[in-house]
C-alpha cells in the first residue's frame, strides 16, 4: 500500500527556516500550491513528482524495461514515477520489467520495484562500488539526478555546490552507461552554465536547458537534459 504520509512537507519546512521564511509565509505557499495537493491525490511522496512527469511527457525520457539510477532520490517521488513508466515493479506483464536503483544521504521508505540505497553519499567510491555491485554489469539507460546541497542562501555558492555535484554525475553516467543512454541533472542557473553544458556536448548527441512547469517561477533550479550518450570511444 502506498504510503499516506505527506513526505515533502517536514522537508520543505526545514528548508524554509534554514532561508529565514516565516512559518506563515511557508504554509501560505503549500496551501496555494496546486501541485502539492495534486501529489496527495495521486499518493506521490513530494510535489517534484511532476517536474518529471512533465519532462518525461515532453521529451519521453522514460520507457519499459529500462536500467535507471535516481541520484537524490529521497524522499522517493521520482523513483515513484519511474518505477511506474520502467514497469520495474512487473505490474504489466506484457511489456519489459526495468531495473531502479534510488540513492540518497537520507533513508528512505521502501518504494515498490526500487532497490534503495539510503543513508548513501553519492560522491563516495563505496556508493558508486554499490551501485555497481546491483548493476550486475547492466549498462544504464538513464540516469537521473534530483540531488542538491544543502543551501546556503548564498547564489554563487549554492551554484558552484550544485555544480561540483553535476559533475560527479556526469563522471558516473559516462562510466556506466549504455550507448544512446540519456542524462537529466538539476542545476542552479549560475555563471558555469555554459561550461557544463559543453562539457555534456563531448559525450551526448544532444543537451539542453530544461525547466518545468512544476519548478516554482522564483527558483533559480533548472535541469540539464543530456541525449544519445555517445559511448567513451566516440567521445
Amino acid at each position: 500500500m502506498m504510503e499516506k504520509i505527506t513526505f515533502c512537507k517536514s522537508w520543505s519546512f526545514l528548508k524554509t527556516f534554514t532561508r529565514n521564511h516565516s512559518s506563515k509565509e511557508w504554509l501560505l505557499r503549500q496551501k496555494t500550491d496546486p501541485y502539492v495537493e495534486k501529489a496527495k491525490i495521486k499518493s506521490y511522496r513530494c510535489r517534484s513528482a511532476f517536474k518529471l512527469l512533465q519532462m518525461d511527457d515532453r521529451f519521453s525520457i522514460l520507457k519499459p524495461g529500462q536500467c535507471v539510477i535516481d541520484i537524490g532520490a529521497a524522499p522517493g517521488s521520482w523513483s515513484q514515477v519511474a518505477a511506474s513508466k520502467i514497469n520495474s515493479t512487473s505490474t504489466n506483464s506484457e511489456i519489459p520489467t526495468g531495473l531502479l536503483i534510488g540513492i540518497d544521504l537520507q533513508q528512505m521508505y521502501p518504494i515498490k520495484g526500487v532497490t534503495l540505497l539510503g543513508n548513501s553519499d553519492f560522491t563516495s567510491p563505496k556508493t558508486w562500488q554499490k551501485i555497481k555491485e546491483l548493476l550486475n554489469g547492466r549498462p544504464i539507460d538513464v540516469v537521473l539526478s534530483d540531488m542538491a546541497p544543502n543551501a546556503s542562501g548564498v547564489k554563487h555558492l549554492d551554484h558552484d555546490l550544485i555544480i561540483k555535484l553535476a559533475y560527479s554525475v556526469i563522471k558516473f553516467a559516462v562510466l556506466n552507461s549504455n550507448v544512446g543512454a540519456t542524462c537529466l541533472i538539476k542545476i542552479l542557473d549560475g555563471n558555469q552554465n555554459s561550461e557544463i553544458e559543453n562539457t555534456l556536448l563531448k559525450f551526448y548527441s544532444n543537451v539542453k536547458f530544461v525547466k518545468p512547469e512544476a519548478s516554482r517561477s522564483d527558483s533559480a533550479e533548472k535541469y540539464l537534459l543530456a541525449r544519445g550518450f555517445k559511448g567513451l570511444k566516440q567521445s
